[in-house]
């Protein structure tokens, strides 16, 4: 078992619930404009959207409310009246209003790491929604500081090994995203621990293997046993 390393948390979908809202969001929304038939092409249109829309808007509730609005004109040829833009908010009702779902094991697993490690997190998206949600884990207090940035890439990892002096052959980034957390991390000269979440957003996908990451765990708890 390693000791006295430098642990970098992902947060959405590696230490709290978060994609699958958006997904059940999805859900409803093809329904409403889809038939069975248009449902998986749909569905694509509004991939290649968010992807489009994610450029200039960055990450998160803003940016998906904008693309599920840029799609329903896409799908109908019309532009969205205020119904339709009520019924999108009130399909993004339990995305906005929601509380926060900690991932099995993150509750129990961080008392025990803040012990044995440094422990960070390394979020992205709108900087006023990531805080609403690291403030509602109740966990933040677990982290010796918390970096909210608009992507996470190589340079990313360079910039936060610079600022905060971390050795990088001791400094682990921790992810289920191999877009994100995985691949740019050991880009950067990091280890990384891969742990995998069926939900991962689509645009977080990447052409990887989970032999490429330095570890590669089925659950959350199972840092315990290496770290």
């Amino acid at each position: 078992m390693l000791m006295g390393q430098t642990l970098v948390f992902d947060a959405d979908d590696t230490l709290w619930e978060n994609n699958v809202l958006f997904e059940r969001v999805i859900d409803g929304f093809l329904n409403w404009v889809s038939t069975p038939e248009e449902r998986s092409r749909n569905r694509t249109l509004l991939d290649e959207i968010e992807a489009k829309n994610a450029v200039t808007l960055g990450y998160g509730a803003e940016m998906f409310r904008q693309s599920l609005a840029d799609c329903l004109e896409e799908v109908t040829g019309r532009t969205p009246t205020a119904e339709d833009r009520a019924r999108i908010e009130e399909l993004l009702a339990p995305l906005t209003n929601r509380g926060i779902e900690l991932i099995e094991g993150v509750e129990e697993v961080l008392p025990v790491l803040v012990g044995r490690h440094d422990l960070l997190l390394l979020t992205k998206g709108n900087p006023a929604e990531q805080q609403l949600k690291v403030d509602a884990s109740r966990i933040a207090h677990h982290f010796r500081s918390i970096h909210i940035v608009a992507e996470k890439n190589v340079d990313t990892y360079r910039q936060l090994v610079a600022e905060l002096g971390l050795d990088p052959e001791r400094t682990w980034m921790i992810g289920n995203s191999p877009k994100s957390d995985i691949l740019p991390a050991l880009r950067a000269g990091l280890k990384a621990v891969y742990i995998p979440h069926e939900h991962t957003w689509v645009l977080e996908h990447e052409v990887f293997r989970p032999e490429e990451a330095t570890l590669a765990l089925g659950r959350f708890a199972e840092l315990l046993e290496h770290f």
